[in-house]
């Protein structure tokens, strides 16, 4: 019997590492402009890669409160720097301050797009790879199953908004601080309903026999290609280009 294989075009191995890599950078470094550049990188390859990124940008336009928050906020409890924006003498923004928010903007933004990266990949190869590298299969399945209740948390909170909006409740026009509090009094239906989703999903799969054995076989069988070890190579090496630029410079 010959073993099932992938019908992507790319191993799901080669792309976690390039998120792995793409991941690091966003946590190692501190420059806003390599972060610029990473976030642009990741970007591009996300586009190869099939991301919607301008849909996944769209979803984001609701935090931008949210993100110019994070730069007032580092201002203020980072003081340094030119002062850009002062209030009764309390300084709101510096450039230190807004240098530091932004740097936290581009990092949200770049985990974001390695979210959308690993996506691409359906979580049965993700499982399939994982194991393949010698990753316990019981991790592997739980890496899946984060994947994908990644989409399903958020398509349960758009439920509850939506029934919520259909109630006659215009949220756009509620102000912020009953705004927060409505979705204080919504977070714990839906996350009760996922949980209760996640507690079916235990029982199919004890029903299955999971772990009943040490060892799993499978029908799949994932292979690397040429084009694999291409995007393993390049985000390895982009890597290397990055935190030796950084270190040089002092900003790692």
């Amino acid at each position: 019997m010959t073993a099932e294989t992938s019908t992507d075009q790319f191993d799901p191995r080669s792309k976690l590492v390039l998120v792995m890599c793409i991941s690091s950078l966003a946590v190692l470094l501190q420059d806003a402009v390599m972060m610029t550049a990473v976030l642009a990188c990741g970007w591009l390859a996300a586009i190869a890669f099939g991301v919607d990124v301008a849909g996944i940008l769209l979803r984001l336009r609701k935090l931008l409160y949210l993100f110019a928050a994070m730069a007032v906020i580092q201002s203020i409890f980072t003081p340094g720097g030119e002062v850009l924006v002062s209030l009764g003498g309390v300084s709101l923004v510096t450039s230190v301050g807004l240098d530091r928010g932004v740097t936290i903007i581009l990092r949200v933004l770049i985990i974001v797009i390695s979210a959308g990266i690993v996506t691409t990949a359906s979580s049965r190869d993700v499982v399939q790879g994982l194991y393949q590298w010698g990753i316990p299969y019981e991790i592997a399945f739980m890496v899946a199953l984060a994947i994908r209740f990644l989409p399903l948390l958020r398509q349960e909170a758009e439920d509850v908004l939506t029934a919520v909006q259909l109630r006659g409740l215009k949220l756009d026009e509620v102000p912020l601080g009953q705004r927060l509090q409505i979705y204080s009094y919504l977070l714990m239906p839906m996350v009760s309903s996922v949980l209760g989703k996640s507690q079916k999903l235990a029982i199919a799969v004890e029903m299955r026999a999971f772990r009943a054995h040490d060892q799993r076989t499978s029908y799949r069988s994932l292979q690397m290609h040429g084009g694999d070890y291409a995007v393993m190579g390049a985000a390895v090496a982009a890597t290397a280009v990055f935190l030796l630029a950084a270190w040089r410079i002092g900003r790692i």
